[in-house]
């Protein structure tokens, strides 16, 4: 069967795509928020400039004796201003000064008073000029730019007033286009070559280094950047080159496994020969062989117990957990009563663990892992263990103290490492690691809290009850065991 192997995005759905789309797009947003105030004050300008013309020709009116001109000149001043009339009211005197030679046919359409216009009302009519529409007569009234204090008032048409804004809006138009095009091309290659290429540069990495973890050519080579993408290719090549190593170690503890179970039974039918040559030999009354025998007796007990803890270890998976509540001061009085009977004036357990502290767990597991940990400390030097707990939040801390030696720096570089962190010259380095891959099963973990000349101290969590998911998956896996 073979295993799905992902692909890259094509190009029209990629991250380089919707960069491109969503560049122009919000560039485009920032150039109508641009364009809309433009319009507006450009209207507002063009007003104001016919106001200001309007004023001027008021001016003539004002000059001339009883304040009338010639009908020719009066036309030629509103052509010149492009306005039906022409109205003025000044402050200090009475009355209003007019020029008008005829009414506008229709009359007036509509009307807009530039004083009270805000920023809003002045886009939204500059807006509604843009659309086509009929020719419209406006009046139009604001304050002159000349004299604040005056007002005047101008009929005129509208259209001159649209010609004027479209041909400026299709300029503003063209202008925002270029800049947006511009713009959003130099956004869009620079976030094609700062985030995108080193993205697809890392998840292309990442497919090819899924097809074969072991191959240090397919670990990713940091760039040397300091930024976000410069860490993420970091962390990316340390956790690589560290799955690879861990790969490297369990295929050898897998290849260690299946020689060892090759061998394991020829290996136990020489063993038992040894035992039973042994045990003729524990009969004999020479001094010779009675001084050497407890040697032999002890190396053969000693390689008959380390080629079962190798089989034991490279033969387990998951640990299939038989749940029930299990009381840790009573464990511990066994562990302590196990360990102790073969030293027992030498070694002590201290268990100071509350009376009824109980957990749900697999009893036989967890004793196992207490008793690795017990028996590392005394098989290291220690005389005293010493266990102590307390409750948490859900869950219990477990302190295991020993007074022996300390641990060098270099266990304690490997410590749960398997067949790397024995701290004797015989040790198979298996007790630390099967008591943490126990206690994992059990969704806790044993951590070295500190070692030095005054002995070594354990830190172990366990929650208190097993969640719901795991009891399910734990009866799933033992169903499927028994079936098998």
């Amino acid at each position: 069967m073979s295993r799905y192997r992902p692909s890259l995005p094509p190009p029209a759905r990629s991250l380089s795509a919707r960069l491109l789309v969503l560049t122009v797009v919000f560039v485009m947003i920032a150039e109508v928020l641009i364009f809309a105030p433009s319009v507006g004050r450009y209207r507002l300008t063009y007003l104001e400039q016919k106001l200001a013309t309007g004023h001027l020709g008021i001016l003539a009116l004002e000059a001339s004796p009883a304040e009338m001109i010639d009908p020719a000149v009066e036309r030629e001043i509103l052509e010149h201003v492009g306005a039906y009339s022409v109205a003025l009211t000044k402050p200090d005197r009475p009355g209003k000064l007019m020029l008008m030679i005829e009414e506008p046919p229709g009359g007036v359409d509509a009307s807009f008073d530039l004083r009270e216009a805000g920023f809003l009302t002045l886009i939204r009519d500059a807006v509604a000029c843009l659309f086509p529409k009929d020719n419209r007569v406006m009046r139009v009234v604001g304050s002159s730019p000349k004299e604040p204090g005056t007002v005047v008032e101008l009929v005129m048409d509208e259209a001159p007033l649209q010609d004027a804004l479209r041909s400026f809006g299709w300029r503003i138009l063209l202008l925002s286009l270029i800049i947006s095009a511009f713009t959003a091309g130099l956004v869009y290659l620079t976030l094609i070559r700062v985030i995108v290429l080193p993205m697809r540069r890392l998840t292309e990495n990442m497919i090819v280094f899924r097809d074969d973890p072991e191959d240090a050519a397919r670990i990713v080579v940091p760039s040397g950047r300091r930024d976000e993408v410069g860490v993420a290719e970091q962390e990316l090549h340390d956790m690589q080159t560290a799955l690879r190593a861990s790969l490297h170690q369990k295929t050898r503890l897998a290849a260690l496994g299946i020689a060892v179970t090759k061998i394991n039974h020829d290996l136990r039918n020489m063993l038992s020969t040894a035992q039973l040559l042994s045990d003729r030999l524990s009969l004999s009354e020479d001094p010779e062989v009675k001084r050497v025998a407890p040697s032999l007796f002890a190396a053969i007990d000693r390689a008959v117990a380390l080629c079962t803890r190798t089989l034991d270890f490279t033969r387990e998976g998951p640990a299939s957990l038989d749940l029930s509540q299990v009381e840790m001061r009573d464990l511990l009085d066994g562990v302590g009563a196990a360990c102790v009977a073969e030293d027992r004036d030498h070694r002590t357990l201290d268990n100071r663990v509350p009376a009824g502290l109980t957990v749900e767990a697999d009893r036989d597991q967890l004793y196992r892992a207490f008793e690795n940990l017990a028996r590392n400390a005394f098989q290291a030097g220690a005389g005293t263990v010493t266990v102590a707990a307390r409750r948490l939040d859900g869950g219990l801390e477990i302190e295991v103290a020993d007074n022996g030696p300390g641990l060098s720096p270099r266990a304690r570089e490997r410590l749960f490492q398997p067949f790397a962190s024995s701290t004797r010259k015989d040790g198979s380095g298996l007790g630390l690691a099967i008591a943490k891959e126990l206690l994992r099963a059990h969704g806790g973990d044993v951590q070295l809290a500190g070692s030095d000349a005054q002995g070594t101290r354990f830190r172990i969590l366990l929650p208190l009850r097993q969640p719901k998911s795991r009891r399910r998956g734990m009866r799933a896996g033992r169903t499927r065991r028994d079936a098998a």
